[in-house]
């Protein structure tokens, strides 16, 4: 009898072991529990699924284009080096040639559109992203397999990749060939570290490809730690340092230097934190934009994506402050009342006010505060649709 039910006991075990969900390597995304969901197979995501699967449905039928289909050719030469212009300067009324061009803050000049990297890069991610989510809730290899092709193109393939580096980002005619500044044209880069994650036991990505992207991202952080450009990057003091930080800890996270990681975020604590959130929560760096709102969400959220990846790395942000009351939590509280009608927005907006922005941002921020007020103004939150993709990824 004590041997059926050792027998039993060791068979249930053996049966629960080759069912459970590995959990996957994201720095983002909770990576237990979304192994977690995907196994309980929970009804209510039924939906969301769906819509993931007919969102991927539709990205194979689509093609995804390389950077060298670029008509423009980069000062050095190379259709593989990243290119675009400055979108807030424009052709100066007071010179023949309209150089050197004039800012406009917060007005974007068409003629960005001559150069399409920007728009070709998040084409990119966009479809990575799709076909990794809808690969790890479906396990359809063709997901993987496209996803896997388009990854391999931007990033691996001589001919088609990208160079890891962005020395001619956000150029100014008549002024210079590329900017620091530019750097945060790439911080949706995050989305593919965490979409490789997704793919992983897929049976069209390799250990080689694996190697190969962790080799161009560990090349892309050293770029951003030792060139001009980088270091005038990680200087700045408003949105462009904090995500200059975001990008920094996800690639070392990725090329699996937690050490520079941990640093960085550490260091956030008080170059980031510290230096751009007032104790009422304001942000005077962001609020003095023409796009103040739009900013001031848009930073918030470079804080949100630093604690999530400072979860990955075992350092708490979320509960950080400092001395003085500066923290993320207070900028949430500052944003709050303005995003449900409850104050007026003063500062210049020359778009109009999203307050959905806010409340994207407080879903990821749920349940990582500890105290009863914010589970309070999160009841006003809208919820997400059934069939969000979202859904899936928020716990």
């Amino acid at each position: 009898m004590r041997a059926k039910i050792a027998l039993t006991f060791l068979l249930t075990l053996l049966c629960g072991i080759g069912n459970a969900q590995t959990a996957p390597r994201v720095f983002s995304i909770d990576g237990k529990a979304l192994a977690e969901r995907k196994q309980k197979k929970d009804a209510s995501l039924t939906a969301a699924i769906a819509k993931l699967d007919a969102n991927a449905r539709k990205v194979l039928k689509s093609e995804v284009a390389s950077i060298i289909t670029k008509q423009a050719t980069p000062p050095s030469g190379s259709k593989n080096d990243y290119m675009s212009q400055a979108p807030y300067f424009w052709r100066n009324p007071e010179t023949k040639d309209g150089l050197p061009y004039i800012r406009k803050d917060g007005e974007r000049n068409p003629e960005i559109q001559r150069y399409p990297d920007h728009k070709l890069m998040d084409d990119m991610m966009d479809a990575v992203e799709d076909l990794s989510r809808a690969y790890y809730f479906t396990d359809k290899e063709e997901y993987a397999a496209k996803a896997t092709d388009v990854l391999r193109m931007w990033f691996l393939n001589a001919k088609t990749r990208m160079n890891p580096n962005l020395e001619f980002a956000q150029a100014i005619p008549g002024l210079n060939t590329g900017r620091g500044i530019g750097i945060i044209e790439t911080r949706g880069l995050t989305r593919v570290v965490e979409s490789v994650g997704l793919l992983a036991g897929a049976k069209a990505w390799t250990k080689d490809d694996q190697a190969g992207l962790e080799k161009w991202f560990g090349d892309y952080l050293r770029w951003l730690t030792d060139s001009k450009n980088g270091r005038d990057e990680g200087n700045a003091k408003n949105n462009h340092g904090t995500f200059y930080d975001v990008q920094a800890i996800s690639f070392a996270l990725f090329a699996r230097k937690d050490d520079v990681a941990k640093k960085l975020l550490e260091s956030a604590k008080q170059n980031r934190i510290a230096k751009q959130i007032e104790p009422n929560g304001s942000q005077p760096l962001e609020l003095e934009r023409t796009q103040s709102w739009g900013y001031s969400t848009m930073n918030l959220e470079g804080f949100v994506s630093l604690a999530e990846l400072g979860d990955a790395a075992g350092v708490d942000l979320w509960n950080y402050e400092t001395k003085g009351g500066r923290s993320i939590r207070k900028a949430f509280d500052f944003l709050y009342p303005f995003a449900t009608g409850e104050k007026k927005w003063t500062h210049k907006q020359i778009d109009p006010l999203k307050p959905e922005r806010l409340y994207t941002l407080m879903r990821r921020a749920n349940g990582k505060f500890r105290d009863k007020r914010f589970n309070e103004m999160m009841s006003a939150v809208p919820k997400l649709k059934t069939d969000d993709p979202e859904m899936l990824f928020h716990f």
